[in-house]
């Protein structure tokens, strides 16, 4: 058996050591037709980009209408921690457990940024033998998706500064212009910046500033889309700032939405790739889960529906971030039900929440373990109690696991009611995610989703659900700054849109230093962000950056690629 290392170092094993793009720079690819053939698909409806990436018309769909949904399975995980979750990794696993044992499956999976790609998060594409290829291409440019995405941002905020040049008909007030420009990369030089100098020719001086693509409406928006119309109809809605009189103005008051819609149609057609294990798997769309809503497209994983009879999806970050987001707002504006809930857990990560030095977590500790349990607890009676839905846990397995270790979460999860599975994907593929699947399998029941707020509810009660039933806060407080937008947002029409909240994902409180499951803090909303395209409002809490920075070290100076195009260091 062959395992995993990775860049940073860390051991999945002793015996020939080998890092992930090595992994996937070794696999044999079948050509993509292939994988699209395996799930009834044809030229019609395929759009090649090369041997191994293609495009599925997205109007598959609706010409698929008519046949049976296949079963959505939820994977989300415990709160984040440097110890590591492996969530993307217990997905692909899964399905190709799945898929070994003759089910129709296919994996639905968000596309990495490329700023963590160079800093320091790494991709996306999950991990040793559990990942999804080609591998350099996803984590790369892929299809050009997030740069249309980028494009299509930045053709609006250029069209509402030419406006404004142009004599200014609408007589926006260029101090509260809303909309920013993007860049897919971490650059924190870009987070506050002053444009437009050099004279009256050069434009109108004023302070503006970029988001990471992955945070822009336009990425929210590309995913909650059901079709083209859909698509430009919320492009339409993106308010870019306000009058003098503090009147809204929308997109299509700027006359963008067409021309925004036009860079988008190519990109809003789902990408198709494969695993290791040639499991198909669609791969569009990428919002970050602690400034967004998490998810992949809306559009992929219905079209995975319609070709599958089982649908492995993933929610960015802990639960009560993606899956939250994931069930509250994707879930309520799609229709889609899960099926099935995976939450993703390690010894090693639970054992830092329970106060456990860095140092020490390949060390077997059941008393740090325990501490660091109820963060893993508590996500489930969430997912459980709280939303109505089936759950099986995962332990991803670290070779630094102790028997004792695995069993006292096996233990935990009995007492919680719900099954418990070791997950061993990350060195032996879907072999080692048999025993989940089959978990999994034995769960699986349609359930409608109990929401965290009805569609009715002012904004601040939805936060206040939110922050109380899913986070365990006491209260929630709102700055001067945000309760004067609660009251703007009533005056406009948007005071009962769903609430995308934005926090840290290291602690279900706004402070990343409350690890496992804390209770009777006060969570503070500092500002709220309208986003009347996606059709919800983003409350933000905490320090929350929506332009990330590089790390002293990036990993994009470990990266490379040689005379013959091979790329080492990517993972």
């Amino acid at each position: 058996m062959f395992y995993a290392r990775r860049k940073n170092g860390s051991e999945k094993g002793s015996v020939c050591m080998k890092t992930d793009i090595q992994i996937a720079q070794e696999a044999v690819l079948e050509p993509i037709s292939d994988v699209a053939a395996s799930l009834g698909l044809n030229g019609e409806s395929l759009i090649p980009y090369g041997k191994y990436k293609a495009k599925v018309d997205h109007r598959l769909v609706k010409k698929l209408a008519e046949k049976k949904d296949a079963k959505v399975i939820l994977v989300t995980a415990i709160s984040p921690t440097p110890a590591g979750e492996g969530k993307t990794t217990t997905s692909v696993g899964l399905a190709d457990a799945l898929h070994r044992m003759g089910k129709n499956v296919v994996l639905a999976l968000r596309e990495p940024s490329l700023g963590p790609v160079f800093g320091v998060k790494g991709g996306a594409a999950g991990g040793g033998y559990a990942q999804v290829v080609p591998m350099e291409d996803i984590n790369l440019h892929f299809t050009g998706d997030l740069h249309a995405i980028g494009a299509a941002n930045n053709l609006l905020a250029a069209m509402v500064d030419n406006h404004i040049y142009q004599g200014n008909a609408l007589n926006i007030d260029p101090r509260r212009i809303t909309w920013k420009r993007c860049v897919d990369m971490n650059d924190r030089q870009l987070r506050f910046i002053t444009d437009g100098l050099g004279g009256k020719a050069n434009g109108t001086p004023r302070e503006d500033g970029f988001d990471i693509t992955v945070a822009s409406e336009v990425m929210a928006i590309f995913c909650l889309a059901t079709d083209l119309a859909d698509l430009k109809a919320r492009l339409g809605r993106i308010v870019v700032g306000y009058t003098y009189a503090g009147a809204p103005v929308t997109a299509e008051q700027i006359g963008a939405a067409g021309a925004m819609a036009a860079l988008l149609k190519d990109a809003f057609d789902p990408n198709l790739v494969q695993t290791l294990e040639h499991t198909p798997a669609l791969v569009h769309g990428g919002p970050f889960a602690n400034i967004a809503h998490g998810c992949n497209s809306v559009i992929a994983t219905k079209l995975g529906m319609k070709l599958a009879d089982y649908v492995v999806t993933e929610a960015g970050f802990g639960a009560d971030l993606g899956a939250e987001k994931f069930l509250d707002i994707k879930c309520r504006l799609s229709g889609i039900e899960p099926s099935a809930v995976v939450v993703v857990a390690t010894v090693r990560a639970l054992k830092h929440h329970g106060g456990c030095p860095k140092a020490e977590l390949g060390v077997p500790s059941l008393e740090y373990l325990e501490a660091g349990s109820a963060n893993l607890a508590r996500h489930v009676e969430n997912m459980q109690s709280k939303f109505g839905l089936p759950v099986c846990v995962a332990i991803n397995a670290f070779p630094t696991d102790s028997p004792e270790e695995h069993q006292y979460l096996r233990d935990l999860c009995a007492r919680l009611g719900v099954p418990c599975a070791l997950s061993e994907v990350f060195a032996k593929g879907g072999a080692g995610g048999l025993e989940l699947a089959e978990d999994v399998l034995g769960i699986l029941e349609k359930r409608p989703v109990r929401f965290t707020y009805p569609d009715d509810a002012p904004v601040a009660d939805k936060v206040r659900a939110v922050c109380k039933n899913i986070y365990g806060a006491a209260d929630v407080a709102f700055s001067a700054a945000a309760k004067k937008q609660l009251a703007e947002l009533d005056t406009g029409g948007f005071g009962r849109l769903p609430v995308c909240i934005a926090k840290t994902q290291y602690s279900f409180s706004d402070d990343a230093s409350l690890l496992a499951a804390p209770s009777g803090f006060t969570m503070t909303v500092r500002e709220l962000r309208l986003s009347a395209g996606a059709g919800f409002v983003v409350v933000v809490m905490g320090n929350i950056m929506t332009m990330p920075g590089l790390p002293k070290k990036p990993a994009a100076e470990g990266i490379d690629v040689d005379e013959n195009g091979v790329i080492s260091g990517l993972f």
